[in-house]
């Protein structure tokens, strides 16, 4: 398997992780904000540092492509396409809600294999990024922004296999239910995407040659960047 550096700033999180065989050789996270700008460039440093030191030859840049933070997700890419651009390697886009129901599936032994996995991550107010997938990452919801309600996940729910829902998105739908959540729904606490948890979509990736455009790839954004205008004060009024 190729040793490929993997680089995950979706959400709050910023990480990076030198990877090979499965094997975790190096990783950097940081869960306390948004400092992606300050931390990242560090951290793959780190990386390399490792792998110079122990006379790895990086063959492959990997980075989640979202959804997520439009800013995060920005400065991953456009790190991931230095990188891959000055060591002349390919690179990979990993999809960060397929990355997020990897790490849940492989979490634990308890996971029936004929679970629905469902994550969320957060968006505006009651909107999530989500997607369902089976053990085989086979879509049976196709990743979208959703605007939650009280029916929202009904069909999946009803067919009587667990539906494991997690992220950062989970808990407001999860206090959306309340009392009335189904019975086949299973709450997951603590999933958010990290570089460690890439390696298997990574190496996948890697060995079908499934590389992107170094110079032209973009962010999955899945919706436009709606940027708030501030109010104006009227003058003399205080008032907006």
């Amino acid at each position: 398997m190729a040793v490929i550096v993997n680089i995950e700033t979706s959400t709050n999180v910023c990480s990076a992780a030198l990877t090979a065989e499965g094997q975790i050789l190096a990783h950097f996270e940081d869960f306390s904000g948004r400092n992606h700008a300050e931390l990242l460039s560090d951290y793959v440093k780190g990386c390399l540092d490792f792998a110079a030191e122990h006379e790895i030859k990086v063959e492959a840049i990997a980075v989640s492509l979202g959804p997520g933070s439009y800013t995060g997700l920005r400065i991953g890419l456009s790190e991931a396409k230095g990188l891959a651009y000055a060591l002349d390697v390919p690179l990979l886009g990993i999809n960060t809600l397929e990355l997020m129901a990897t790490r849940v599936m492989f979490s634990t032994d308890s996971v029936a294999p004929e679970s629905i996995l469902v994550p969320m991550l957060d968006a505006r107010r009651m909107e999530v990024y989500t997607a369902a997938y089976d053990f085989g990452l086979q879509a049976l919801m196709a990743p979208e922004p959703l605007i939650l309600d009280k029916e929202s996940y009904n069909s999946l729910c009803s067919d009587g296999r667990p539906v494991l829902f997690f992220g950062n998105g989970m808990p407001k739908f999860r206090d959306l239910l309340g009392e009335d959540a189904p019975a086949t729904a299973v709450f997951v606490e603590g999933v958010e995407p990290v570089a460690v948890d890439m390696v298997a979509l990574s190496e996948r990736a890697f060995a079908r040659r499934d590389f992107i455009d170094t110079a032209y790839s973009t962010p999955m954004y899945l919706k436009d960047f709606q940027a708030t205008t501030p109010k104006k004060n009227f003058p003399g009024t205080g008032q907006a």
